[in-house]
């Protein structure tokens, strides 16, 4: 075992290139093989197959129970680039039968190995040796991050040859558009971005992991305590690449909401006395924090953010490339986390359309990884939400509805918040509604470009426009936190580029020069069309007040496009 020392002068990012492939036994999971066989079919062909499928999906603590034990059974492995494979499976098998195992680079060779039950990991950590270096004082700190030596390489006549490679983060929107050129309908355009875009199972199973390293690190102070992954990382709308966002869960610990009792035992604390919930969290956070920057192997970069309006500990984990935030006592989130992905697992339709919206946002710099005046993506994600509520008849229930339908062991309320909805999939019915994506993203921008932004709040509790309650460009209110605007940073000059946008996206697709498939020559590259062209650079730019702006017809740049494919057109014909 290792401090990850040899990558020091290399801090990972969420933009490193990693590549990933995967070996082991069995295929993924029935459930995505269920999802990817549904995301060829048309939509709203088969109502009743749609139906038994989403009864048939996991609750989010489902999955993440199911996400935890492997993880509980995995180990994280740096091994050379040119490791024999089955020397590596044969060396590791002595310990115990695996389960999956799969390779990916990040800055250097590594495998997540999954062992079949936790008899086998115990015996490969218990042969594990903490080296000893003559300049350096090692703290004998025992993780799961191994480093393995001296194993044999492969030579390159015996490797495998045809080994499916992926990348780790989202490629680039230069070829992101030519692969969607290429596609005969807009909609196979917009599943093969979702497709291109989501989270692999090889990168979910990563995600957890490292969450399970970190708890190793915080069971020390809090030995049942657990810490999830939330946000994109597991609702459903995380793209390749993203931050992993993690919550440190201490409500699990045994006794913890248990009664006094009269007699017998209970634990004896030297209780420390705080001013509030947040100092509390604001000590453990910094507490952790010490402990991840001294003791974490490949965790670089410590940041303790506890003045934040959410307290929280920032650090790069160099292993998996990954950008991590750990916050404690962040309920809510967890909370919008189950309701996204509930939305998400409701209608297929759902991710798609905000995979594609995002994609068009981040496009165009209507959002932004940096702190400021943008629009971000969980606002983004609650306006798709809001508009597919609002078609007729509604393709997702309103949270209040949800509500409604839920039992007793839904109730939940945090801090004084309602956050109770249903868990249960199959007491939700939904209407038949058949529109299909291409629809349904032009009415989007239609939906937004024509928006009272100036009167009415956004509110997917309500599921219809209200008055807003205070003065601020645009107004969506926070789905648990009511009084709370989730776009409060948003400034005038940002959502009218917005609007614009939508007005121009929105005339774009209704055009039939744009939204035909355009196959290229011989050699050549096809040009775009359809979805690939909304993604391309726009002139939107220097707009005043919305006041004074009426519908207008397309920039410049859009009628340079459609004289140009006229004139191809016209040459192609002669």
């Amino acid at each position: 075992m290792r401090l990850s020392a040899s990558f020091g002068a290399a801090m990972a990012s969420s933009l490193a290139v990693c590549r990933l492939h995967m070996k082991g036994r069995g295929s993924l999971s029935k459930c995505l093989q269920k999802v990817d066989t549904f995301l060829h079919r048309t939509i709203g062909t088969n109502v009743v197959a749609v139906q038994e499928e989403r009864e048939g999906c996991k609750s989010l603590y489902g999955v993440q129970a199911e996400r935890q034990e492997q993880a509980e059974r995995s180990v994280l492995i740096s091994c050379h680039s040119r490791t024999n494979e089955k020397k590596f499976l044969k060396y590791l098998s002595r310990h115990g039968d695996i389960n999956k195992y799969f390779f990916y680079e990040s800055y250097g060779m590594y495998a997540v190995v999954e062992f079949a039950n936790r008899e086998g990991l115990v015996s490969l950590l218990e042969e594990a040796a903490i080296p000893s270096i003559s300049h350096e004082s090692m703290v004998p700190f025992k993780s799961r991050l191994l480093s393995l030596r001296n194993l044999g390489s492969a030579d390159a006549s015996n490797q495998q040859s045809g080994q499916q490679c992926q990348p780790q983060t989202t490629i680039p929107i230069n070829e992101l558009i030519q692969r969607l050129s290429r596609e005969e309908s807009i909609e196979q355009q917009i599943t093969s971005l979702t497709h291109v875009y989501q989270l692999t199972e090889e990168n979910s199973r990563l995600r957890f992991l490292v969450c399970s390293l970190l708890k190793d690190i915080a069971a020390a102070y809090f030995p049942e305590c657990t810490i999830n992954p939330f946000g994109s990382s597991v609702n459903g709308f995380g793209k390749l690449g993203c931050d992993l966002d993690m919550f440190l869960d201490l409500d699990g610990i045994s006794g913890r909401n248990a009664k006094m009792p009269k007699s017998g035992l209970w634990l004896e604390y030297q209780m420390k006395r705080a001013n509030s919930e947040r100092a509390v969290t604001q000590s453990l956070l910094s507490v952790i924090g010490d402990c991840v920057d001294q003791f974490g192997p490949g965790c670089v970069g410590v940041q303790k953010i506890l003045n934040a309006r959410c307290p929280l500990v920032r650090f790069a984990h160099q292993p998996s490339g990954f950008q991590c935030d750990l916050t404690a006592n962040n309920r809510v989130a967890m909370k919008s986390t189950e309701l996204l992905y509930l939305y998400g697992e409701l209608d297929p339709r759902v991710r798609h359309l905000v995979f594609t919206v995002r994609c068009w946002a981040r496009a165009h710099g209507i959002t932004s990884s940096i702190p400021g005046a943008w629009i971000t993506n969980f606002s983004l994600t609650v306006m798709v939400l809001f508009f597919l509520q609002r078609r007729s008849p509604s393709i997702i229930p309103t949270l209040d509805h949800l509500r409604d339908l839920a039992g007793p062991g839904d109730k939940s309320v945090i801090e004084g918040n309602d956050c109770t909805f249903v868990s249960d999939f199959g007491k939700i019915q939904l209407p038949s509604n058949a529109e299909t994506l291409e629809k349904l993203l032009c009415e989007f921008f239609e939906f937004y470009a024509t928006f009272a932004f100036n009167k009415m709040s956004i509110s997917i509790r309500k599921g219809k426009e209200q008055n807003k309650p205070e003065v601020a460009p645009l107004h969506i209110q926070n789905p648990f936190e009511t009084s709370l605007n989730v776009s409060k940073n948003v400034n005038v000059t940002q959502l009218d580029r917005f609007v614009a946008l939508c007005q121009e996206s929105s005339w774009l697709l209704q055009q039939s020069d744009t939204n035909t498939p355009r196959g290229g020559n011989a050699g050549k590259a096809p040009t775009p069309w359809g979805l690939a062209t909304l993604l391309m650079p726009s002139q939107v730019a220097g707009i005043k007040g919305r006041k004074k702006r009426r519908r207008e017809p397309a920039s410049e740049r859009i009628k340079s496009l459609l004289e140009s494919l006229k004139n191809t057109n016209q040459h192609k014909k002669s």
